[in-house]
């Protein structure tokens, strides 16, 4: 599993280089994102747009690095593909995380808010 982090102000964004998340790599996905919010900032925000399927071992996964901040620590979704998103929708997950178009409009709206 393959993340990337970029850290802006007060949000970390991490980006999946995989294009599966998935029962194969749900546990080392979990361990790696626990470790990227350990030390990051108030807000991480999840880019999700390289990855095109989400099984519910992934979707699991998702919901442990949500688990997994910390008190006064907030875990963001961007740029889900469309069946991604569908997967969100259909388990009402949707409604737990705050979920963005893009990284872009993510950040802008950070920015704006400051």
């Amino acid at each position: 599993m393959k993340l990337t982090h970029q850290d802006f102000d007060d949000v970390r964004v991490v980006s999946v280089g995989e294009n599966r998340i998935d029962a194969a790599c749900a546990i080392q996905f979990k361990d790696e994102m626990r470790a990227l919010s350990d030390s990051g900032p108030a807000r991480i925000l999840l880019d999700l747009k390289n990855v095109e399927f989400l099984d519910s071992s992934g979707l699991g996964a998702v919901v442990a690095a949500l688990k997994a901040v910390r008190h006064g620590q907030r875990l963001e979704l961007a740029a889900l593909h469309p069946t991604v998103q569908r997967v969100f929708h259909l388990t009402r997950m949707d409604t737990v995380f705050t979920i963005h178009t893009s990284v872009a409009t993510a950040v802008e709206g950070i920015a704006n808010a400051s």
